[in-house]
């Protein structure tokens, strides 16, 4: 079975990734504890470096489930709780609005909070701490908008929640997902590196070697090898890093984990419940939210699924718990079709599973 899988991944993949496309592909499939990798492309077109299953990209927004994580430890250890108000952590805020925000409304994007850094145009000036406490002090909400009422995707929100968890536990944001999540499941090659002013990830030489280089999705090189990009200009605020070998190794504790830590195991699996169903389908599809993960509810499989995405990068992770099933995307380039998996490749593995 393990080779039918392989070929239905590397039959949706393969077409995504010829020559003509620019970067490369690195993806992981956990099914049945076996684990089989995918690299298509290049690294650095110009060096003509190839991707491998140890070259590390920027994550972008596939952090979230690294930080909703550290929260769902934290509430498992009694350390928070999901109906905090952020006040409790961070004092300064005492706006109208978002002192009445909890932490699980951060996680569970459904706080309401629409900064200018969250939609087009996006802005050309980046915000120091003081100015992100004064933006979300002085924000007000559009007409029908409350906190936990609604699902507002904000990345906004997930800076403010790595503030709460830095206040919360007095300690860095990369030193705490490192001890509480990244030693524990062995994932060695992944780090939250701080930001240059180069934005470049600041890291030593070796590590910048296995790093990709961006592309957009016409083939422009942007930003340096080991880019970073973020409208905040305060520690911590950069992007994650990885390689599809580690992300194997998250996607295997997220829909198996056996042989880890039971507190960690939970924690994964309680960012995975949904806590907010979406009023609006999609084709075949409806949709819910968890803590970072998105639900989608298909007519024969449920899948849990997170896209990210800069100019320069695309990431997706997708599991299906119930067939402890996960695949994991990382490409150097923009406007990477992940859709792919979610609606092909894993309701496909799915169904095999279940005839198997």
């Amino acid at each position: 079975m393990i080779a039918q899988m392989r070929d239905i991944v590397a039959a949706e993949l393969a077409p995504t990734t010829t020559p003509e496309h620019p970067g490369g592909l690195a993806a992981a499939l956990y099914a049945g504890r076996h684990v089989e990798f995918f690299s298509y492309g290049f690294a650095d077109d110009a060096t003509k470096r190839p991707v491998t299953p140890d070259t590390l990209f920027n994550l972008a927004s596939l952090r979230k489930p690294f930080e909703a994580t550290l929260v769902a430890l934290g509430m498992l250890r009694g350390e928070l709780r999901f109906d905090d108000p952020l006040p409790k952590f961070l004092p300064e805020l005492n706006g109208d609005y978002v002192r009445k925000v909890t932490v699980g409304e951060l996680a569970t994007h459904t706080s309401g909070l629409l900064l200018p850094t969250d939609h087009p145009p996006w802005p050309n000036d980046s915000y120091s701490l003081a100015q992100f406490i004064a933006m979300l002090n002085a924000w007000t909400p559009p007409p029908g908008v409350a906190p936990g009422k609604q699902r507002i995707y904000s990345h906004a929100a997930y800076v403010l929640l790595q503030l709460v968890l830095e206040r919360c536990y007095r300690t860095p944001i990369a030193k705490l997902a490192e001890s509480r999540i990244l030693t524990p499941l062995g994932m060695h090659a992944t780090s939250i590196p701080e930001r240059g002013s180069d934005n470049r990830a600041i890291t030593d030489e070796a590590t910048l070697r296995r790093a990709v280089q961006g592309y957009s999705d016409q083939g422009t090189a942007i930003g340096p090898v080991g880019d970073q990009q973020s409208y905040f200009d305060f520690p911590g605020t950069g992007q994650m890093f990885s390689s599809a070998r580690d992300l194997s190794t998250f996607v295997a504790a997220c829909v198996d984990g056996r042989a880890i830590d039971p507190r960690l195991r939970e924690a994964l699996r309680m960012t995975q419940r949904e806590t907010f169903h979406v009023d609006q389908r999609f084709g075949q599809a409806t949709f819910g939210q968890a803590m970072a993960w998105e639900t989608v509810h298909l007519p024969d499989v449920t899948i849990v699924d997170k896209p990210g995405g800069l100019n320069n990068a695309s990431g997706y992770i997708g599991l299906v718990p119930a067939r402890r099933i996960g695949i994991a995307l990382l490409a150097n380039r923009g406007e990477y079709p992940h859709e792919i998996a979610r609606y092909k490749i894993l309701p496909a593995l799915a169904r095999l599973v279940a005839h198997s």
